[in-house]
């Protein structure tokens, strides 16, 4: 029989209990993760990134340049360009050059792309919806309470350092 081993398998009982926690936020991460890259691979022939870019598209109308998409999905250019030629070429994605900057790129999705990726994102939200099933609203909202705080004290200890 297949044991399926997580990040959080690495802990033990006497471990510090905020390092258990963040392996166990590590490990609902990676499965929430691959769960939802298998459905997209499954059900759409595409992945995470590719997902990931037409979401960023969606969500900026007017088109965003490639510099810009790279930034915000945190990969590298190189990376970007390589999704962006395989949207365009089907057809998902149009491609022009920025007023002022002949070197620049706008990218916007295209009429196929915005109904191509509303279908994804519907059943992205299904599945992750799903996913969480196993709380109930109350822990649900609790558990955002909690992880933003979490991640309010992560910003504030990130400004600190930095002076």
């Amino acid at each position: 029989m297949y044991e399926r081993i997580d990040t959080e398998s690495r802990a033990t009982h006497d471990d510090h209990l905020s390092v258990r926690v963040w392996l166990r936020l590590l490990a609902c991460t990676n499965l929430i993760e691959g769960r939802v890259s298998g459905r997209l691979r499954d059900d759409f022939d595409t992945t995470l990134p590719r997902f990931d870019f037409l979401s960023q598209l969606e969500r900026n109308p007017g088109g965003l340049r490639m510099t810009a998409i790279s930034k915000r999905m945190m990969v590298t250019g190189g990376n970007i360009t390589r999704i962006a030629d395989q949207l365009l070429a089907e057809g998902l994605i149009t491609r022009s050059v920025a007023p002022g900057d002949r070197r620049a790129s706008i990218v916007k999705l295209s009429a196929a792309g915005r109904r191509s990726f509303a279908d994804m994102a519907r059943r992205h939200e299904r599945w992750i919806v799903e996913m969480f099933a196993g709380l109930g609203e109350h822990d649900r909202t609790q558990l955002y309470a909690l992880l933003a705080k979490l991640k309010r004290h992560l910003n504030a200890r990130e400004s600190d350092s930095a002076r």
